[in-house]
């Protein structure tokens, strides 16, 4: 494992999406650094988090809402959990992207229907709860401009799909998508629908998506991801997919011990690239 530990360093430094040019790939090396040596610092802020409770006629869904702890405004961003729900490895996520500096709201909605953690079938009314939640969070004016974007892992990145382009937020409230190894298939899905197809609204997805997944995902949820990035690709859309070669599934919330340091390098390099993305397309400068 020693030998490999240089290329592994190497090639999650030079990580780029798939879509990228060739003059794209020494984007790193700018006259800044290389003339004048300086640095990038990511910008770092503490953050104070709550949780408000969401009333609708069917549900009271509880969101988890995370915030820079500083006197101006920023932009808002839509956390869709996975299977897990939102417990206390979920909220470390939000924590982390709050503290780039972005407002984070992350609806519980198995909470708000009485779902246990870890449901093997998919509930659609979710998608319908995370809509409310979408125009909830618009309402209240918590954050800066009236988009957000919609940023999700697992089988979130499903119910994010939905909200974007069944629900059509895509055309009104959602700047950008961005999923850590995303469910890319309805959960409900018969076996094969779930290893050799992808849902087809991905092809629907017109706003800016940046997607990450693990070179040792699981095969039948990478091979999903990988075939609906590819047909999105050849169709134009502006996706942009993010490999990391010798990481595995979780590997932005695994915690110790069976947390790995190629782990933690793909979740910095993830966390400041969707940082980077989400304020390009939020126009925040």
């Amino acid at each position: 494992m020693m030998h490999r530990l240089p290329l592994l360093l190497l090639s999650l430094l030079l990580a780029l999406p798939v879509s990228a040019s060739a003059d794209d790939r020494h984007d790193w090396l700018d006259d800044a650094w290389w003339t004048d040596g300086q640095l990038p610092v990511p910008p770092n802020f503490q953050v104070s988090s709550t949780t408000e409770t969401l009333i609708t006629d069917e549900a009271d869904i509880p969101v988890y809402i995370a915030r820079p702890e500083a006197e101006e405004d920023f932009p808002g961003v839509l956390f869709v959990h996975g299977r897990r729900g939102v417990d206390p490895l979920a909220q470390a996520h939000v924590r982390r992207l709050a503290a780039r500096g972005f407002v984070v709201y992350a609806p519980d909605l198995y909470m708000g229907r009485f779902v246990e953690a870890m449901p093997i079938e998919h509930d659609y009314a979710l998608e319908s709860d995370l809509n409310d939640v979408l125009d909830h969070i618009r309402s209240e004016g918590g954050h800066a401009g009236d988009q957000v974007c919609v940023y999700s892992h697992t089988r979130g990145g499903y119910k994010a799909l939905k909200l974007a382009v069944t629900f059509d937020r895509q055309a009104d409230a959602l700047a950008c998508f961005v999923s850590y190894y995303p469910h890319m298939q309805d959960p409900n899905a018969p076996e094969p629908m779930q290893v050799y197809r992808y849902a087809t609204e991905a092809d629907a997805l017109k706003i800016p998506a940046l997607i990450f997944v693990g070179e040792e995902e699981q095969y039948q949820r990478k091979r999903g991801i990988d075939t609906a990035v590819a047909s999105m690709q050849r169709n134009d859309l502006p996706v942009q997919l993010v490999t990391y070669p010798g990481v595995g599934r979780g590997f932005d919330f695994r915690a110790p011990p069976v947390r790995t340091f190629a782990d933690d390098l793909a979740t910095r390099d993830a966390i400041m690239r969707a940082t980077k993305f989400m304020n390009e397309q939020l126009k925040v400068e």
